[in-house]
């Protein structure tokens, strides 16, 4: 085994490529470091640095080392975290509506699963209505889900414009109903196109009705209708048509975070102040 001190300052010379620069780095002597480096190559029965009174560099072993030493020391810190009093431990079920999981939320998940790896982390996927649902049933502790602007309940992470969404070879009859692709009901885009179709005078058909997010994708992309979408969740090989087919404005929605008073709040504090200190953006 190596010792991670040993570790340390070899990569620290290894950084500097200076025996005087890693000692001030670290705070320990210039004897120290040389003698940390003599200990490290002793135990690899290698040669690990060259130097002459030009230069200090590392052999092909010590390229070779430095690499090791990253990953063993990284595991090192995991390890220290893992067992740690401080390591947060429990379960967080965390509900995301899907059309938000299809941002930048899965990376946002996986980098706090891998800082936290005590916690338990349960994600629910589905609608922002069924989410709601679960969350006022204390069986979610967090939820990231959309809601009609001025919703007092929550944390606004983000306020989108809902726009219609097709396909670029997409045609509408002027004349005739309009092929919707909605969500399932009860649905927020679903009743926000229904609404804001009739109160336009315009008729409308259901040409495709899906419980997912890639349904409503697929149907899309297939040209048998159009959707209601957030502007900034639209996939980049389909467009905007509010204006080309003279439908009616939307208005805008809230990404917003809500959370059970009676979970446990460190866990549900720290996930949502990962989720609100980064931008929470489309997947390209």
């Amino acid at each position: 085994m190596f010792d991670p001190v040993l570790l340390q300052t070899f990569l620290a010379v290894a950084d500097t490529r200076s025996f005087t620069k890693a000692a001030g780095r670290l705070g320990i002597s210039q004897p120290t470091v040389s003698q940390h480096i003599r200990k490290l190559e002793q135990a690899a029965k290698r040669q690990l640095i060259a130097r002459d009174t030009r230069e200090v560099r590392l052999t092909d072993n010590g390229d070779a080392m430095a690499g090791f030493a990253r990953t063993i020391l990284a595991a090192h810190a995991e390890a220290q975290s893992y067992f740690s009093g401080s390591a947060m431990r429990g379960r967080l079920r965390f509900g995301a509506a899907d059309d938000l999981a299809i941002t930048t939320l899965p990376r946002i998940l996986r980098h706090f699963r891998q800082q936290n790896p005590q916690i338990n982390l349960e994600l629910t996927v589905d609608q922002s209505g069924p989410l709601h649902r679960k969350l006022k049933a204390g069986q979610l502790d967090l939820i990231f889900i959309k809601q009609t602007p001025g919703t007092t309940e929550g944390a606004v992470v983000a306020t989108d414009e809902l726009v219609w969404m097709g396909q670029e070879k997409t045609v509408l009859d002027p004349d005739g109903p309009v092929p919707l692709i909605s969500y399932q009901g009860p649905s927020l885009s679903r009743q926000v196109a229904i609404d804001a179709l009739e109160a336009s005078g315009r008729t409308w058909r259901i040409t495709c009705n899906t419980r997912e997010v890639n349904g409503v994708l697929a149907a899309v992309r297939a040209g048998i209708g159009v959707a209601v979408f957030p502007r900034s969740l639209i996939p980049t090989d389909l467009i905007k048509v509010t204006n080309r087919f003279g439908l009616p404005e939307l208005g805008h929605v809230d990404f917003t975070l809500l959370s059970n008073p009676s979970a446990a709040r460190e866990p549900v504090d720290a996930l949502t102040t990962a989720i609100l200190a980064r931008a929470v953006s489309r997947v390209a």
